[in-house]
This record gives C-alpha cells, structure tokens and sequence, in this order.
C-alpha cells in the first residue's frame, strides 16, 4: 500500500498491514477483530461464499461491502498436514501481506482486480495462519458459475482476453488462472481474482503456461456442462481479445 494509508499494527501474536483510512469507517472495529468471523456474525454482517482452497466470506460494513478470505493449503497432503498453517520465513515472505501490496501495486496502476483492504497474520512458533481482506466487486460472478447458467458471447469472450493481457503487460503472472478466478459483472467488465503466489516477471514462457492453465479449467469445468458452453469457437475469441489488448 502506500505508505500515506498503509499501517502495520502490531498485535499479541502477529501483525496487521491496513489501509488506515478504510478502517476509519469501522470505528468501532478493532484491527485485529475484523479479521474474525464472529466478530461480523455477532453483527449480523456476514454471509459465507464462494469456493476453494480458502474459506471466503462476505462482509457488509456499515458503508462497504469486503471479501474476507482465509488462506488455506492446496494439495491433498499438504491439506492433510498443515490445512491452513505456513512456515515462517519471515514477515516478508508472509502470503497474505505479499498478496495485499501486490494488489495495491495493479490496482493503483489501474488494473481489472480487487482492491485490498488489510491483511494479518498470526504466527505460532515456526508456522502461521493468515488473512486477507479486499473490497467486493460489485454484481460480478465467477466465470465459472455464469457458464453454468448460459454461454456468453463473443464480447465477453474478448474482453476476458483483454483483461488478462493487460496483467501479463504489465508482467503479473497468475499461479492459479482459471475459470473460478476470473469474474464478469452484469455490464460485462472482466476482473480476475486470488493472486496468492502472483509474481512481478520479465516477458517469458510463464504467460502461454497462464493460458494452457485457464484453458485446462474451462475443459474441465465445461466436460459437466450442456454442450456448447465452452467450444473451440469461445477460445478464439478470447485469444482475439487477448491479441488485440496486445497492440494497444
């Protein structure tokens, strides 16, 4: 964040890294409580949602709408050991406070992705858990659960092609791009989502494997779908859109 509206907080067992002026408008929210699920339950201000390897939840603030998302590990074993515990490598190397300036990085350069609230962590000895909040984008859905109800045209298409171009411009690279990661909203703006491990990379290889990655998702995704969902015809379209936001 920037450091005029960034602050690190320091609590019993971690730390919190805030925008201070988003904070401001939950007075009665202690930093660290806001990261608490019963905290906004006791309020009657939460609702589970989504899917995946974090456990998300909506947040309605008394002037905001946030996703509150719990980081958890992916893998069967890794689950199976850790479930939501990382090694501590230092407060750097922390996912939740990476993945919050990477955002404030894309989002002040304007980019389709979430704005980020706060972030924590709580460490215990060598491991530690942690958290991420960012601002919910209004009406847009997974692309996965608008496939689920109907195709979409060509111009969706494109212009999912034309957000990702745009991040791999300005050299992000996506470790999990696929059809749960990106939204749509109703007037058909593209956002992507979930940059836990995204990464700051020269031009290379890693921006084909993004595409084969989303393309593998669709296949998979759209294998449980009626027929006509995801074709051959959709991707062409949204390597159009990609090429063209290239030339730009």
């Amino acid at each position: 964040m920037t450091t005029d509206r960034a602050r690190r907080i320091a609590t019993v067992d971690g730390a919190v890294l805030v925008d201070v002026s988003r904070l401001a408008r939950e007075p009665d929210a202690p930093p660290d409580a806001i990261f608490e699920v019963d905290y906004w339950r006791s309020r009657g201000q939460v609702a589970p949602a989504g899917r995946g390897r974090g456990s998300t939840w909506m947040i309605a603030t008394a002037v905001d709408q946030w996703v509150l998302r719990h980081y958890r590990r992916g893998g069967a074993l890794a689950r199976r050991l850790l479930f939501d515990r990382y090694i501590w490598a230092g407060e750097n190397r922390v996912r939740a406070f990476a993945e919050l300036r990477l955002l404030e990085r894309l989002h002040a350069g304007g980019l389709p992705v979430p704005e980020p609230i706060a972030a924590r962590y709580r460490r215990a000895g060598i491991l530690y858990r942690c958290d991420l909040i960012m601002r919910r984008i209004a009406g847009a859905e997974p692309l996965s659960t608008i496939l689920a109800a109907a195709a979409l045209e060509q111009g969706i298409w494109a212009a999912i092609g034309s957000a990702i171009a745009r991040l791999h411009a300005a050299g992000v690279d996506h470790a999990d791009l696929n059809a749960h990661n990106i939204l749509v909203d109703g007037l058909g703006a593209v956002s992507v989502i979930d940059f836990d491990r995204g990464r700051i990379r020269p031009p290379g290889a890693w921006k084909a494997r993004n595409l084969q990655r989303l393309h593998r998702s669709l296949q998979k995704i759209s294998a449980r779908l009626p027929a006509g969902r995801f074709t051959t015809t959709a991707w062409n379209w949204l390597v159009a859109g990609y090429a063209h936001a290239q030339l730009l």
